[in-house]
């Protein structure tokens, strides 16, 4: 038991904990509709398109977080750009901008005299410098997320099965998937910080997608993905403390981890379920009596 409770009678380690409850939460909700709706790319993309607005923060001395929604701003309005300028799909576009703002990161960030370490900080986050005013801004920006999550649950469901079924029901998708969109940014937001920008994608996607494979609704899914992530978090601090690795990669490497060890239990009770069925079927063939015609 100590082994568990060590770590986190360290400050650091506590902000760092409530910080990543805090990003584990947040990205759950969000991650269930992405997850839902095959948006996995674009929240990858997504993702790596904030890093020009954080490393324009730290070059020019201005807060990271106002970076990262201008940056999201650009992202969206230049996917939007590309694909209502042209005929190519969506997913160009999202390629084009997902290398075109993370690279373009990676240039401003370098005209940082400390360009390795902000460099680093971007993109693998630093969750044991996580303060407490950090954490109050994270959790004003879990709750907007959580209410909307509320407010639109009815149309975000619509949306996710049939986007024609969500019209005729006079809900409105384009502005739904919009809000979404919102929605993923200030995920991402109120999250980098505790797992850095690469890092937070493993939140945003591992927990959702191992619940989907144990439960049925949705609800359930969101409920499940936050407690996988919540878990994901503290496991990932207290294996990072005693194995003395980086503790945002550990926290947003275990629910990738969780997500195969669950598939391969699937797989593993469906085969034994399987063999199981064929040594049924073949005891009831062997036990089964067989008819003899009896000659008039």
């Amino acid at each position: 038991m100590d082994w568990l409770i060590e770590p986190f009678l360290l400050g650091f380690q506590q902000r760092a904990l409530v910080g990543g409850l805090i990003a584990a939460a947040l990205c759950a909700v969000v991650g269930t509709w992405l997850v839902l709706r095959g948006m996995s790319f674009f929240g990858d993309a997504f993702v790596h398109g904030v890093m020009p607005g954080i490393a324009l923060s730290v070059v020019l001395g201005f807060d990271a977080h106002l970076g990262a929604a201008l940056a999201a701003l650009v992202m969206l309005a230049g996917i939007s750009l590309v694909h209502r300028a042209t005929t190519l799909k969506e997913d160009t576009a999202i390629g084009l901008l997902f290398v075109g703002m993370m690279a373009l990161g990676v240039v401003i960030i370098s005209l940082s005299d400390s360009y390795t370490g902000s460099l680093t900080a971007i993109l693998f986050g630093d969750a044991l410098g996580v303060t407490w005013e950090g954490i109050v801004r994270q959790g004003v920006i879990a709750a907007l997320v959580l209410v909307l999550a509320l407010v639109l649950y009815r149309p975000l469901m619509a949306l996710s099965f049939s986007p024609a079924k969500a019209r005729s029901l006079g809900m409105r998708p384009r502005l739904t998937h919009a809000l979404l969109l919102v929605m993923i940014g200030a995920a991402v937001i109120g999250s980098f910080q505790a797992v850095g920008t690469v890092l937070v994608f493993g939140l945003l996607v591992g927990p959702p997608a191992t619940a989907a494979l144990l439960t049925r609704t949705v609800p359930q899914m969101m409920a499940l993905a936050v407690l996988l992530g919540a878990a994901g978090v503290t496991i990932g601090l207290v294996l990072s403390y005693h194995l003395g690795t980086a503790a945002s990669a550990t926290m947003a490497l275990v629910p990738i981890a969780m997500f195969f060890v669950v598939l391969a239990g699937r797989a593993g009770l469906r085969a034994l379920r399987s063999r199981r069925v064929r040594a049924d079927r073949r005891r009831a063939v062997v036990e089964t009596p067989t008819r003899r015609s009896v000659s008039p």
